[in-house]
């Protein structure tokens, strides 16, 4: 029997012993220790006369230290493990009169060939007035030098190299990686600078790892062994603030790196301890939940604990003058303004998900949002365009406006803190898969199961969002692996996936869908801005424009309605009018898609 047959078979044992040996369990603490600051340390002990050093602080921490080095005899610069061509530009580099910059970036063995490119991101767009020119260097097996040819408008034309310090190691996947790392030059001799942003993680990871996550037994025949907690509480504390750039949604934040880094460190992990490939969304560990604040020192909490049935409430506004996601209450009351038929399932945690059936003569279509719920857009556009729709006589439709409420609930409880951060911990149900790879058809699955028998649809639209501003994971190789599509915004683009039989039909939609998108008011433009960005620091998008509009249409036989469209706004960590044009996209998506789908020919219909 294949694994994903053994997981089906075994769905409702796996669902009893959930139920009764996971919940109420008492928290347990794997790991509980506080780190001293790395540049304290080296003020207090350091007997150089010169000091140069590349760590994960904050700029006024460097300062402060540079300023303590120097009451001590020691002339120190203190850099930026992270991002150091950025903050080099940020801190040393004289942009005044600056008119072009020649960039050629280093290659190495152990890294994608565009990997310090992509690391130079933003520079152009901080800097709009200066010309960048970048060429790759020579792919060399040393410490990462970018080096730089400054031109200056009275003729200056100045060299220079800025050190990118990375090492080379075994990551917590198993998997060879090239990642920054802290560094020094003390009196010109230059050495590794282990960090306490680099222990903290590196000794939890190996807390967690080296915890006995032993298979359970409900009293009778063993159980599959996942999940194997209900919520892996990582909570840390980091002196370290978050550092706006002035362009768009980008800021240094080592606080949010270091969340993306547990959190999928994490989940490959689990992949490599089940005997999964990497990336595999089958797994089901539980909620990995790494909070990440910002306080006096460096601090870091594991432990296992029952999920949080909680909610954060906040005041609702006009649904079509939205600034901010949605309170769960308001997307329920919204939600039942559409009158028709209401149905439901249950989530892992016993939250609510609801739909509406709207039935009528068109053909049948499934609306879904909130899949993964730290893509905060879908639900407010696909209530907007469903109360569109449900005017329209013969509207035939279902709408899941949010689909993963736990995530969801966990995504306000991690906002709480950090608005402005991606929370991808918050992506995945609280059994920590991807509910569209649940092979079983129980908790959340159902509804869709549900939406597909009421209304026989052979089109779901399935509206997404990623993130706003650049991903990272600098402790594993920098570049998010499995994701690295995304590492960067590219404004609005769609993806088609249909089955065997249902390209022509396919073809037909996309083609309709961007020729009305065309009309949204700025959607072009701001594409335009995000993807001449993106190809400066990242290469092609790697997807086919039509209409102006990237998109990827492909044959996938994963689901089970023959047609996919999903939509991708780059609207993680967005507010304001930022989320208000995000909404109205997915909006103009739905009603685009459905009006197209209803007047799409018979004879292209498989």
């Amino acid at each position: 029997m294949t694994r994903s047959g053994a997981l089906a078979t075994r769905a409702p044992l796996l669902r009893r012993a959930f139920e009764t040996v996971l919940l109420g369990v008492s928290p347990l603490i794997l790991f509980d220790k506080r780190y001293p600051a790395t540049l304290d340390t080296l003020v207090e002990t350091s007997t150089a006369a010169t000091l140069e050093t590349w760590t994960f602080d904050d700029r006024a921490t460097r300062r402060r230290a540079e300023d303590a080095l120097a009451s001590r005899g020691i002339r120190a610069r203190c850099r930026s493990a992270y991002k150091p061509l950025v903050c080099a530009f940020r801190e040393e580099i004289v942009t005044e009169g600056l008119t072009r910059v020649e960039v050629t970036y280093p290659r190495h063995p152990a890294a994608p060939s565009s990997r310090f490119l992509l690391e130079s991101y933003p520079l152009s767009a901080l800097y709009p007035g200066i010309g960048f020119q970048f060429a790759a260097g020579d792919m060399r097996d040393e410490l990462p030098v970018y080096r730089l040819r400054l031109h200056y408008a009275d003729g200056r034309d100045e060299p220079l190299e800025v050190l990118a310090p990375n090492r080379r190691h075994l990551d917590f996947a198993d998997e060879q990686a090239l990642s920054p790392c802290g560094w020094q030059i003390v009196d010109g001799a230059g050495e590794t600078l282990t960090t306490s942003y680099e222990r903290l993680f590196a000794e939890a990871m190996t807390a967690i790892r080296e915890a006995e996550w032993d298979k359970r037994s409900g009293g009778g025949e063993p159980y599959f062994e996942e999940p194997y907690f209900e919520e892996l509480s990582i909570t840390v504390t980091l002196p370290i603030a978050d550092e706006p750039l002035g362009y768009a949604d980008e800021v240094l934040s080592l606080r949010e790196a270091l969340h993306e880094e547990f959190y999928f460190s994490l989940l490959e992990m689990f992949q490599r301890r089940s005997g999964r490939p990497l990336g595999d969304r089958h797994l089901q560990p539980g909620q990995i939940v790494p909070e990440i604040r910002l306080g006096n020192g460096y601090e870091v909490k594991v432990e296992t604990r029952a999920y949080d049935r909680g909610s954060i409430s906040s005041p609702g506004e006009a649904l079509d003058a939205v600034t901010r996601p949605l309170a769960p209450a308001q997307i329920a009351d919204e939600l039942a303004t559409l009158g028709g038929t209401p149905f439901y399932a249950t989530s892992v945690a016993g939250r609510r998900v609801e739909g509406r059936y709207v039935a009528g003569r068109d053909r049948g279509v499934i609306v879904s949002a909130g899949q993964h719920a730290n893509e905060t857009s879908s639900p407010a556009g696909t209530l907007l365009a469903a109360q569109a729709l449900a005017q329209c006589e013969g509207a035939h439709f279902t709408l899941c406006p949010l689909e993963n409420p736990d995530g969801y609930a966990l995504h306000r409880r991690l906002m709480a803190d950090n608005p402005r951060h991606m929370h991808h911990a918050a992506r995945y149900t609280a059994l920590g898969d991807d509910l569209e790879y649940r092979e079983a058809g129980w908790y959340e699955t159902a509804i869709r199961l549900e939406a597909e028998r009421l209304t026989g649809a052979r089109l779901h639209l399935n509206l997404h969002g990623y993130p706003a501003h650049e991903w990272t994971r600098p402790l594993s190789g920098y570049v998010p692996r499995g994701f690295e599509m995304w590492t960067l915004p590219k404004g609005f683009f769609l993806i088609l996936r249909h089955a065997p039989g249902w390209a022509d039909a396919s073809r037909w939609l996309i083609e309709a869908v961007t020729l009305a998108l065309d009309e949204v008011p700025g959607l072009r433009a701001f594409n335009d801005r995000q993807i001449a960005l993106f190809e400066t620091h990242a290469g092609d998008t790697g997807f086919e424009t039509v209409n102006g509009f990237p998109c990827l249409v492909t044959e996938d036989d994963r689901h089970r309605v023959p047609m996919t469209l999903i939509t991708e706004y780059p609207d993680e960590t967005v507010y304001g009018a930022d989320f208000q044009a995000a909404v109205a996209a997915q909006r103009a998506t739905v009603l685009a898609a459905y009006r197209a789908y209803r007047r799409m020919p018979e004879r292209l219909l498989a």
